[in-house]
């Protein structure tokens, strides 16, 4: 347990810089304001649907109202996910406290479990403030779980991977805006990448499709949850921390 004072600093620098409120208070308004637009026009087409059956015919709560805010959730992480990453190690080694965490009797491992932990504990606890979206919906409305909880866990692995990019990015530059633009770059080329695969063929198309990170994301919002998918996330996850492991020995090793 030697990496829970690491933790421990993390999370009161979280919380003692404006960085988690400000992820905080714009990630809520803006998953907000989609599940807004998303809920009341459900509602209204659930209205309408009493003067014109026909267009009650597709109607589902989990299809037009939660797969399209876990996705768009999902959206709005991948700009906000550097913000919670790009310090992590980039700002230890611009004020020359990196060689210091290292000389610590703390293995190397351990520096980086505090800090990954860190951020992953923020990212789940933004994701419980955001459970207030199905808590109303099942107010108004019977609501099937299931499929709303692999969404979220859908979620946390999808912010899980951006986080261990970000970290290894920040351990790799000590420059925080650079740190946040290489990990948002990453991100967003691995979300992007499926689109491409309309124009190839054959076992690249497999590849592309396989690489995105949205396409893994689709199945847990629809309520499956997939051995592919979750060999996906955590291999992704275990290859950024491997790596960035890597990056923290070689520090080591020069200094």
């Amino acid at each position: 347990m030697r990496w829970l004072p690491v933790f421990k600093k993390e999370m009161r620098l979280y919380f003692g810089s404006p960085v988690a409120y400000v992820v905080f208070t714009f990630f809520l308004l803006i998953s907000g304001w989609f599940f807004s637009n998303l809920f009341l026009f459900y509602s209204d087409a659930s209205l309408r649907s009493f003067t014109q059956p026909q267009l009650g015919q597709n109607l589902n709560l989990i299809e037009n109202v939660m797969r399209p805010l876990f996705t768009n959730m999902a959206v709005v992480l991948l700009f906000f996910i550097p913000m919670l990453t790009m310090r992590l190690f980039a700002e230890e080694q611009r004020s020359g406290t990196i060689e210091l965490l290292l000389t610590y009797p703390v293995r190397d491992g351990e520096v980086l479990a505090g800090k990954y932990l860190a951020s992953l504990a923020l990212l789940a606890l933004l994701l419980v403030l955001t459970l207030l979206y199905p808590g109303l919906v099942a107010y108004f409305t019977k609501v099937e779980w299931g499929p709303i909880l692999t969404g979220y866990l859908g979620l946390l692995l999808t912010g899980a991977v951006f986080l261990a990019v970000g970290v290894l990015v920040s351990s790799m530059t000590e420059n925080q805006i650079v740190a946040g633009f290489g990990t948002f770059g990453i991100l967003l080329a691995f979300w992007i990448v499926g689109w491409g695969a309309e124009f190839v063929g054959g076992t690249l198309r497999n590849v592309v499709q396989y690489l995105s990170i949205g396409d893994h994301l689709d199945g847990f919002t629809r309520g499956l949850i997939d051995t592919k998918d979750l060999v996906y996330y955590l291999s992704g996850v275990g290859l950024a921390l491997f790596l960035t492991l890597r990056s923290l020995e070689s520090k080591r090793w020069k200094g």
